[in-house]
Parts: C-alpha cells; sequence; structure tokens
C-alpha cells in the first residue's frame, strides 16, 4: 500500500493480522470495546519477556481495523510496517531496558517517517517518501516503540478543528463533534483507545486544545527542551512537539524519550506548591461557557484541600491581540512559501495571504513577546503553576470547516480556543488535565496548567496528584466497554 492509498479507517483487516497470531492475543477483545494497557503496561511486559513485541501491535492494529473507519484518526496506517519492526525487536539484546519497548505510538501527520510522506493536511505537498525519519522519531524507535501510523490534521495545522481534503476526524466521546486540532487525529486515536499514545504538536494549543476536547492528558513543553530548529515548519519557534496519553504516567514517559531526560518519566511530587486560579477569559469578545468555570473551581478545591496553596490570580493577557494573530498567520506562511497555493483550500490561501503582509509589513516584533514574558515573570513571583480553563466551551461540530470562509474559521477559533496560545508565545510549558464531564453534553472537560520555563516536572507531578484524587477515564465510553455517566 502506498503512502496515501487508504480504505475508510486507513488499512484493510488482512493488513492489520500478524501472520501467526500470538497465543497472548487470543481473548483479545479491541472490538467490543476495551481501552487496552497503557505505554508503562506494555512496555513492562515486552520488555520482561511475557509478551512479544508483535502481539502487543497487533493488537493495537486491531483496535485500528475495528475502530477507525468511523473516526478517522489516521492519514495512513503501517500495518505491515509495524508489524514488520515489531517483529525486529525481538532481536534485540537491550530489549529489557527499552524505555518504550514495543509500545505501539501513533506520529501527527507533520514529521518525516522513512518511507512515508509528510502531507501536513494537504494536497498541495509532495507524496514522495522521505529519507530519514525526524530526531523526534529516531528517538522513539530507539527506545523501543513502533509507529503504527500517521495521525490525521487540517490542512498546515491552522485551525483547532480537525478536517482536510484527506477527510473529516471525529470525536470518539460524540462523533458529531470535532477531536479539536490540529493534533486532533492524535486526540481520536488515544481517546478510542486505538493507541496508548502519540505524538502531536502545538503551535497555539493544539495539543491541548484535542487533550481537552478528548478527555486526556497532553502537554506542550517548553521551548528548547526538545529539539528542533524553529524554522517555519514550527512556526518561528512558536510549536513544539509532546505527548497526548490517557494517563500522566505515560505522558511523561513519552516526554522523557523525546527529551532524553529519564528524570522526566518519574518526577518527584510537588507538594505545597503556590498555585494561582484564573477564570478571567483572554479577550473581551470571548465568554466562558459556566460548566467550564466550574470545573476550574472543583480542581482548585481539590488542590487547596490536598495541601496546595491555591489563591486568585489575573493572568497579564494581552489587552492587543493582534500580536498573537500576526504570530498565527505568520507560521504557516512561512510553511506554504514552496507549496503551490492554488491547491490549498481557500481559508488556508487567505491565512497564508494575511501572513504574507505581517512578514512584509514587520508585524511580530520581538517587543510583543517581551512585554508579555516581563508581565507573566512578575506573575510567577506569586505562583509556582498557573491554573485556567483548557477552553472557553466544548468541542464544535464536525464538519468540512475548510470549505468555509476565513473569517467564520478565524472567530470560531477565538470564541473557542483563545486560552492556551499566549504560552507558545511564551515558550512556557503548559499542559491540559481532564476535569470531568460538561453536565449538559457530556462533552469532556479541561484544566490548562502552566508554569515558568523549566516546569515540566512540575507539571507533570501535580497533574499525576489531580489524577489520583480525581480519576478519569481512560478512554471514551463507547470504547471502553462502559456508559457515559
Amino acid at each position: 500500500m502506498s503512502g496515501d492509498d487508504m480504505s475508510p479507517g486507513g488499512t484493510s483487516p488482512d493488513d492489520a493480522s500478524p501472520d501467526s497470531p500470538s497465543p497472548d492475543d487470543a481473548h483479545d477483545p479491541a472490538a467490543a470495546g476495551d481501552p487496552g494497557e497503557t505505554a508503562v503496561q506494555i512496555a513492562a511486559r515486552v520488555g520482561s519477556g511475557v509478551c512479544p513485541p508483535d502481539a502487543a501491535v497487533a493488537r493495537t492494529l486491531r483496535r485500528i481495523d475495528a475502530r477507525d473507519h468511523e473516526l478517522g484518526a489516521f492519514r495512513r496506517v503501517r500495518a505491515e510496517e509495524a508489524l514488520r519492526e515489531a517483529r525486529g525487536l525481538a532481536d534485540r539484546a537491550d530489549l529489557a531496558r527499552l524505555p518504550l519497548a514495543g509500545v505501539p505510538v501513533a506520529v501527527k501527520d507533520v514529521l518525516a517517517v522513512t518511507g512515508e510522506s509528510v502531507r501536513f493536511g494537504s494536497a498541495a505537498t509532495s507524496a514522495a517518501p522521505e529519507a530519514a525519519d525526524h530526531a523526534l522519531v529516531a528517538r522513539l524507535r530507539a527506545a523501543g516503540a513502533v509507529i503504527v501510523g500517521l495521525t490525521a490534521v487540517p490542512e498546515l495545522c491552522i485551525f483547532p478543528t480537525t478536517d482536510s481534503s484527506f477527510g473529516i476526524t471525529r470525536n470518539p466521546w460524540d462523533r458529531s463533534r470535532t477531536p479539536g486540532g490540529s493534533s486532533g487525529g492524535s486526540g481520536a486515536a488515544v481517546s478510542a483507545g486505538m493507541v496508548p499514545v502519540a505524538h502531536g504538536t502545538d503551535g497555539l494549543g493544539s495539543i491541548r486544545i484535542p487533550s481537552a476536547d478528548c478527555g486526556l492528558f497532553g502537554i506542550k513543553p517548553g521551548r528548547h527542551l526538545l529539539p528542533g530548529d524553529g524554522g517555519a515548519d514550527s512556526w518561528y519557534g512558536m510549536s513544539e512537539s509532546g505527548p497526548m496519553a490517557t494517563t500522566v504516567a505515560d505522558a511523561a514517559l513519552m516526554l522523557s524519550v523525546l527529551a532524553g531526560d529519564p528524570g522526566l518519566a518519574h518526577p518527584e511530587p510537588a507538594a505545597g506548591l503556590r498555585i494561582g486560579v484564573s477564570a478571567g477569559t483572554p479577550s473581551p469578545v470571548t465568554r466562558l461557557a459556566s460548566s467550564l468555570a466550574d470545573a476550574l473551581e472543583q480542581v482548585a478545591d481539590t488542590l487547596l484541600r490536598a495541601g496546595h496553596q491555591v489563591a486568585r490570580a489575573r493572568v497579564p493577557y494581552p489587552r492587543n491581540p493582534l500580536g498573537l494573530l500576526a504570530r498565527w498567520t505568520r507560521g504557516p506562511a512561512g510553511q506554504a512559501r514552496t507549496l503551490d497555493r492554488r491547491m490549498l483550500a481557500p481559508r488556508t490561501r487567505t491565512h497564508t495571504a494575511i501572513g504574507d503582509a505581517v512578514e512584509r509589513w514587520g508585524l511580530v516584533k520581538d517587543s510583543y513577546a517581551q512585554r508579555i514574558e516581563q508581565d507573566m515573570r512578575a506573575l510567577f513571583a506569586d505562583f509556582d503553576i498557573v491554573a485556567t480553563p483548557t477552553l472557553l466551551r466544548t468541542a464544535p461540530a464536525a464538519a468540512r470547516w475548510s470549505d468555509r470562509r476565513w473569517l467564520p474559521n478565524a472567530v470560531s477559533s477565538i470564541r473557542y480556543a483563545s486560552y492556551p496560545g499566549i504560552w507558545n508565545v511564551l515558550g512556557w510549558p503548559a499542559a491540559s488535565v481532564p476535569a470531568g464531564v460538561h453536565p449538559g453534553d457530556g462533552m469532556p472537560i479541561g484544566v490548562q496548567l502552566a508554569g515558568p520555563p523549566g516546569s515540566e516536572a512540575t507539571i507533570l507531578a501535580l497533574a499525576a496528584e489531580i489524577e489520583s484524587l480525581r480519576p478519569w477515564p481512560r478512554t471514551a465510553p463507547d470504547y471502553a466497554g462502559g456508559v457515559r455517566h
């Protein structure tokens, strides 16, 4: 199967089955609704020799085959390749020491994977296969991970809903809703229990938005923690790669591999943190839904009872949002310079044309980010971590947003997902933590935790504490054999 040949679910039943199923697979309940093992559990079983690497991957491929036809999480499933690579892992002498031994991982369709094309959700990009792995993919493979597929994104990863010329991606919690974006395919794949962990990128919330929409934990690390070139593909330093997972432990493990820092896999518990809680909106034209504000209050009460110092905070969002909007258009415009823009969706053409003007007129000023950083450092003189809502409302409809004009897309994005972007301008770490479900529509809600440079371990530790005190479902109810409450 070539890089762009797809059945409705991205694979076929024959592709998803190993030649000789292991006895360990005999009672696999994939199609019946099962969240599967965590990445930590898979690595432990494979590393100890209890489970062959190809058995773990075969189970994942069966889940993808059973579930993705109705979700569209994957642009490309690497069924045959993943099984072959998993079998090769069994010969590694260091298998027992690999942190991600045999763990099936999905990679967002923005990183080079040897032999695969990188499409960025766009028909204007090249279908030619890549000759080498991106540095982060190489780190995942070196740690024993098996890349099972490339996940769907909106064109050039611009908007917080996931649809493109390759199809519409749907939310496992409610298939009439989007899983968010731009890492929407990764969010849907993890939330439906198809893979335990997935890679995402976050340029203005693109890990945190789908994590909130899909009931997951996802973290955007701070600038320079992971290897990257800071060019147009990373939106000139605004975008960072990071993990999306059903548990904090899985995300911490994957982040430790991406960062080359084993210590991040087991962050020390953080006691007595000074936590600022802010429900203020980033703009006077936005409004926070009351249920999402209530969820933030409930998390704050939990942290207060756990012994942390919790107080109200006012996040100094910039009064003029044009500096952030300029950066939002400039990054994709840089990516589009080598593309035939006639092949882009109309909203993308408009977005990149605005970005061209932003670049031409020099509207991206370092002073803008410097003023925000000065104000934020004053805030963090009083707090270790700041908690805000992740989103202003729950997920919008799954639709052909790419067929709509630019302005309705931009307005919807601002009214729905304005909280995350400021942390990308700063390049500081931030994460989304599941915080319950909306009492009306049953959709998941996220709370954002953000901190100063170098606070990734603190964010992970605090998120793990929230998880222990306020456990969340590992997958969407329809994919866990359970009933939505």
